[in-house]
């Protein structure tokens, strides 16, 4: 059974450096005593590196990141840096693309006792996929523009689509396997107006007929927003395109209170990529105020990835502990940051996640 594994670290722009460097030694202590290895090596990239150097991903780091067993990624990005033609620098977006991570996972859980915007008791838990290679991105950095007029393409393919579809219900499957879920996918499109998204769903469609176990829905997406707010505890899986998946894993780490929690995933085939979803806030940077824990949860997704790529049941027990251990300290609410509504310093909700591991 393989026991070391490499793990190249992006520590990001901002906030990133301060909510990775704990989350790595916290990762580092529970291989030692889980009995596995976990050997982080940094790669420059980002925007500060791209306004110190002219590059945002350089080539040595996407070979580091492409021969390494996972890959935790921080907040990336910073507002006053810049491509030329405007857009912002965004090297986890190129990754996505580079390595073929199709599945974006965003998990979306309101723990007992976390603040929520919802007024509701009820307990949810769903995973929203976002296609993470094509769709509205698809053109991203080569739009047309002309004097009156800008273009984008929107682009579906087979190739992409239908291992992405095999993943959700797969995860569908899984989850109710393990008591966390019905067995339900729901395929979030637009379909009625865009040919595009009817052959999203037909591809759909045909992948939910091999799953007769797992129950397969459609939902459009304005009306997926609306049941999000309204009764987002009859979701389990949700898959959809890269954009509307872009739009809706935000509104999810707005039920759960903010983006302070909420980690995500992108998985191929071959690479995963682990990164918190929120941005590297450059006017809290070097205080010790940021919040880790979408950081820390996104670090306890790579564990149950890799535990369950290489069957190491102890990475996957080690994930559940450490995602157990940050929603005991949200249900406590003594250790919280200033964006859920607390005073704590990043260290000390660090100390709050250990003490909760014990």
């Amino acid at each position: 059974m393989k026991t070391n594994y490499d793990i190249t670290v992006f520590q990001g722009d901002g906030i990133g450096p301060e909510i990775m460097g704990p989350t790595t030694a916290l990762l580092s202590e529970l291989a030692q005593a889980g009995g596995y290895d976990l050997r982080f090596t940094d790669a420059p990239a980002g925007a500060a590196h791209y306004r110190d150097t002219g590059e945002s991903l350089p080539q040595a780091s996407m070979d580091a990141a492409r021969a390494a067993d996972a890959i935790l990624l921080s907040a990336m990005g910073l507002p006053d840096v810049r491509y030329a033609d405007g857009t912002e620098i965004s090297p986890q977006i190129d990754l996505r693309k580079a390595l073929t991570l199709f599945a974006g996972v965003r998990p979306v859980t309101i723990r007992p006792g976390q603040p929520t915007p919802l007024a509701t008791d009820k307990p949810v838990d769903f995973v929203l996929i976002r296609e993470s290679t094509e769709g509205l991105f698809y053109t991203q950095g080569r739009g047309e523009v002309e004097a009156d007029e800008a273009r984008e393409t929107l682009r579906i393919t087979r190739a992409i689509s239908e291992p992405l579809f095999k993943f959700a219900f797969d995860l569908a499957k899984a989850r109710k396997a393990s008591g966390r879920g019905p067995g339900k996918v729901t395929c979030v499109d637009k379909a009625n107006v865009f040919r595009a998204f009817a052959f999203f769903r037909e591809m759909f469609d045909a992948e939910a007929a091999k799953h007769p176990e797992i129950s397969a829905e459609h939902a459009y997406v304005d009306a997926t927003a609306l049941w999000m707010v309204e009764r987002p505890w009859s979701f389990d899986v949700m898959v959809t395109e890269n954009m509307f998946g872009d739009i809706l894993s935000d509104l999810g780490a707005g039920l759960m209170g903010g983006l302070g929690l909420a980690p995500s995933a992108d998985i191929g085939v071959d690479h995963a990529v682990f990164q918190p979803c929120h941005g590297s806030a450059p006017d809290i940077a070097g205080q010790g105020i940021a919040n880790p824990m979408a950081m820390i949860l996104s670090g306890a997704m790579m564990l149950e990835w890799l535990g369950g790529r290489h069957d190491v049941p102890a990475m996957q027990s080690d994930a559940t502990r450490l995602r157990d251990a940050v929603d005991q300290v949200v249900a406590e609410a003594r250790v919280l940051t200033r964006d859920l509504g607390g005073t704590a310093t990043t260290a000390e909700v660090i100390t709050a996640v250990k003490e909760a591991l014990k």
